[in-house]
């Protein structure tokens, strides 16, 4: 993702209350060894059998077989358990699960669910630093990609006369004449103000031209 690098936890949730038997403790030990070795494909499988053989459900075990899923890249699988365990009691379990859930929308480029499950994440526990460095960091993101997308719509349409005139002060590029073909537009732009639809290709040549006067 070119945003920004979201964070993704990787902590595994083993609650002392899972502790009933010791085929229980076996069963979570397996599953614990599997995620540990990183075969996340048979840790979703491990912990899944923990309901199944036991009957045993908790937001923390929706966790972590969310995350499995998620290692595994399984997102859509993953985001229904993080659902799950979104809903916990426990405001930190509920946190991050949101905030992974953020992460699974942003990954598909869903960036306002992503926010608002960052949001959510942020409501539940204000001190999830790693929600509010994915809130922020997306947030800041999608403001500056709105501005971009203003500044396009705004652009003139170049005309046969500008393309022409880009196109010669592409040739002097290729050239490194970058000072002529700063000249080549500037004086273009006079004479058609459709030119500013190339304002980044000239602000390139006036930095290269500074930097080149510099040395």
């Amino acid at each position: 993702m070119n945003w920004a690098k979201v964070i993704l936890s990787v902590f595994l949730l083993i609650p002392a209350s899972w502790t009933r038997d010791s085929k229980l403790n076996a069963a979570i030990d397996v599953a614990a060894e599997s995620y540990a070795k990183g075969e996340y494909e048979q840790s979703a499988k491990d912990h899944l059998a923990i309901i199944e053989q036991f009957n045993f459900e908790s937001a923390a075990i929706d966790f972590n077989i969310g995350l499995s899923y998620h290692h595994s890249e399984s997102p859509d699988e993953a985001m229904t358990y993080y659902d799950k365990a979104s809903i916990a009691p426990d405001k930190i379990l509920s946190s991050f699960s949101f905030n992974q859930g953020g992460v699974i929308f942003g990954n598909k480029k869903e960036y306002e669910a992503a926010l608002s499950k960052f949001k959510s994440a942020l409501i539940k526990d204000p001190l999830n630093e790693v929600a509010r460095h994915n809130y922020e960091m997306l947030a800041r993101w999608m403001e500056r990609d709105k501005e971009r997308q203003n500044q396009d719509q705004n652009k003139p349409e170049p005309s046969e006369f500008a393309k022409r005139k880009k196109a010669e002060a592409d040739r002097l590029v290729e050239q490194f004449r970058f000072r002529d073909a700063l000249q080549v537009m500037n004086e273009a732009l006079q004479q058609d103000e459709t030119v500013a639809a190339y304002e980044e290709f000239i602000n390139s040549l006036k930095e290269i031209n500074e930097i080149n006067e510099k040395n």
